[in-house]
C-alpha cells in the first residue's frame, strides 16, 4: 500500500515537472510571437502613413507617439513605455486617453495590456486587452491568449482556458494555434480535466502536424490519457 502511494506521489511530481517545463517554454514562445507581431504592425503603420500621406493629423500624432513607446517596449522598459519619460513621450496610457478612437490608439491598448501584464498588474492588463479590437489572424488571437494568461495568473484557470482555446480558433495557423492549444492542455491538466486535455493535444496532432508542438505531442496525449482512466 505504501509502495503504491509512493509511486503515485512520484508520478504526480514527474507530471508537475513536465507541465512546468512546458509552460515555461510556451510562455517564452508566446512573448516572442506577441512582441514580434506588434513591432511589425507599428512599422507597417508608420510606413503606410509616411508613404501615402493619407493619415489624419490625430492619427499621425498617435502613430508617432506610439513609435516612441515601442522603443521602450522593445527594451522591456514597461513602466516607461506605459507611463512616459516625463519629457518627450507621455506613455501608452496617455495615447489611449487622447487618441483611443484611432488605429494607433487601439494598438496602444494592446501594448499597454502587455506592459501591465509584465508588471504583474493583471486586472489593469485585462481592461486594456479587452478594450482592443481587431479581426486579423495574428495580433487579435495573441491578445486573446494573453487575456487567458491574465486569468490564470489571477487563479481563475477555468476562465483562462476558455481564452486559450478561443485564441487558437481565431488564429487557425501553425504558429499561434498550437501554442495556445498547448497552454489549454496544460490548464486542463492542472484542473484534472484530463479528457479535455487529450482533446486539445489531439487537435495539435491532427490539425497542426508541422508545428513545433506536434513534434512530441504523443507523450502529452499518452500521459493525459493514462490520467483520465
Amino acid at each position: 500500500m505504501a509502495t503504491n502511494k509512493t509511486k503515485g506521489t512520484h508520478k504526480e511530481l514527474e507530471v508537475g515537472e513536465i507541465v512546468s517545463r512546458s509552460e515555461h517554454f510556451i510562455e517564452n514562445h508566446s512573448k516572442k510571437i506577441i512582441y514580434g507581431i506588434l513591432a511589425i504592425a507599428v512599422v507597417i503603420a508608420i510606413f503606410m502613413g509616411v508613404k501615402q500621406g493619407y493619415l489624419a493629423p490625430r492619427e499621425s500624432k498617435a502613430t508617432a507617439a506610439l513609435f516612441k513607446g515601442e522603443q521602450y517596449f522593445a527594451k522591456d522598459s514597461f513602466a516607461l513605455a506605459l507611463n512616459g519619460n516625463g519629457a518627450d513621450y507621455e506613455g501608452f496610457e496617455a495615447i489611449i486617453n487622447q487618441y483611443g478612437n484611432t488605429k494607433s490608439g487601439n494598438l496602444a491598448k494592446a501594448y499597454a495590456g502587455i506592459c501591465h501584464f509584465r508588471m504583474g498588474e493583471y486586472e489593469q492588463a485585462l481592461k486594456n486587452l479587452k478594450g482592443f479590437s481587431g479581426k486579423d489572424e495574428m495580433i487579435s488571437p495573441s491578445v486573446t491568449g494573453l487575456i487567458g494568461d491574465c486569468y490564470v495568473n489571477m487563479g481563475q484557470v477555468k476562465e483562462g482556458v476558455s481564452y486559450f482555446e478561443k485564441a487558437a480558433n481565431q488564429a487557425k495557423n501553425d504558429i499561434i494555434s498550437p501554442a495556445y492549444l498547448m497552454k489549454a492542455g496544460t490548464a486542463y491538466e492542472s484542473l484534472k480535466q484530463y479528457k479535455d486535455a487529450v482533446k486539445v493535444y489531439t487537435a495539435i496532432k491532427e490539425k497542426y502536424t508541422t508545428s513545433a508542438e506536434a513534434g512530441d505531442i504523443d507523450k502529452y496525449i499518452t500521459r493525459a490519457s493514462e490520467l483520465a482512466k
